[in-house]
């Protein structure tokens, strides 16, 4: 690549960065830091756990998006060196090492640039995932579990903290269903792209006679409920259900009646809980997850009729979103943005940033329409 072309890249990345920046307001965020600290030396911060590491990740996560933004800066900057170096000395290797560089800046600063289309009203929230198995039998239960171990993989790649709420074990293999939490900002607003119908095509491992079989899976995203948000559920709307935990367990699981389940009489919702082990703990996380899809429901119903009133006719997400195609060949598409990859061990491995910056820039062109 010609100087001219890095001059041209640079000065390209340099607008973007600018862009960013002015979305994301470094001084806003070095004045809730200062907040946030004050918060974090209070002597009596631990008296409530809870608050407490609220205020705590609250405050990382904003450090976290401060120097991430003067990083950019930095590297951006030592690049334009880098190429001054190279072009100075006419030296191939360092110049191979910028254009390295380039490639790399350039799909960071695409990935921080996603974040700033995350404008959502609950996009900051932290996220409660639910995958179920759908059609395809023991298949579908398998492909599940497949799809669970996707998404902690990605979260795992990317440091954030992860709970699995509930697992549901099928018969045979595999999952009925799966829960878990994603304990991070943002989570939500990357995740909810992710939530629809998923489709795997494969040599089934479960058919003595290696036949091609489809399988489906459903994946639910929700926010995270937070104490603000005044989500009451009367006691009288929720019929509480103890059993004894099933699958593998350890210490004081599958042993006394510790799992809970919650049904929302008046919406028919229901929310099982099984991974703590007290009831008491089982019963608060499931109470959680059902004000978090109340609180999604009002949302949505609430958006319905605004888009009712205004005659708001856009095509909706649709049932069937991404398929996984392992056999006759080997792909990975998402049937909403178009975009596909050919190596679908790579996705089960959790590398799927491509696909949810695809979804989310989908989206926000929806949004503009």
């Amino acid at each position: 690549m010609a100087a001219t072309d890095f001059a041209n890249e640079i000065s390209a990345l340099r607008t973007t960065l600018g862009t960013i920046r002015a979305v994301s307001d470094p001084d806003a965020l070095r004045a809730q830091i200062a907040e946030l600290s004050d918060k974090a030396s209070a002597p009596d911060l631990w008296d409530d756990t809870d608050a407490a590491q609220k205020v705590t990740s609250a405050l990382s996560h904003a450090q976290s998006e401060l120097e991430r933004l003067d990083g950019f800066t930095q590297r951006i900057d030592d690049l334009e060196t880098l190429v001054q170096m190279a072009v100075e000395e006419d030296d191939e290797d360092t110049l191979a090492d910028a254009e390295a560089e380039l490639v790399t800046l350039r799909k960071d600063l695409g990935l921080l640039e996603v974040r700033t289309l995350l404008a959502g009203e609950y996009d900051q929230r932290e996220a409660v995932v639910t995958i179920r198995a759908g059609a395809g039998g023991v298949d579908a239960a398998d492909f599940a579990e497949m799809l669970l171990r996707m998404y902690l993989r990605w979260a795992e790649r990317h440091g954030f903290p992860t709970q699995v709420l509930d697992t549901s074990y099928a018969e045979e293999a595999g999952l009925k269903s799966a829960t878990f939490e994603v304990k991070v900002p943002y989570a939500f607003g990357n995740l909810s792209v992710e939530a629809g119908t998923h489709r795997l095509v494969r040599i089934s491992p479960f058919d003595n006679q290696g036949r091609r079989q489809t399988s489906f899976a459903a994946v639910e995203v929700i926010p995270l409920i937070e104490q603000t948000d005044h989500v009451d559920i009367p006691d009288n709307e929720i019929k509480v259900d103890v059993f004894r935990s099933s699958g593998p367990g350890g210490q004081s699981v599958n042993t006394t009646d510790s799992a809970v389940r919650l049904t929302h009489i008046p919406t028919g919702i229901v929310v099982s809980m099984q991974n703590e082990k007290s009831q008491i703990q089982n019963r608060a996380a499931a109470l959680r997850v059902l004000q978090s899809r109340l609180l999604l429901q009002r949302q949505a119903e609430e958006s319905a009729a605004k888009k009712a009133m205004a005659g708001d006719v856009k095509a909706s997400w649709g049932d069937q979103m991404r398929s996984y195609v392992l056999q006759p060949y080997q792909m990975v598409k998402d049937l909403r943005t178009e975009h596909e990859v050919g190596n679908p061990q790579a996705v089960f491995d959790g590398d799927i940033d491509d696909f949810i910056e695809a979804g989310i820039r989908w989206r926000r062109s929806l949004d503009r329409a």
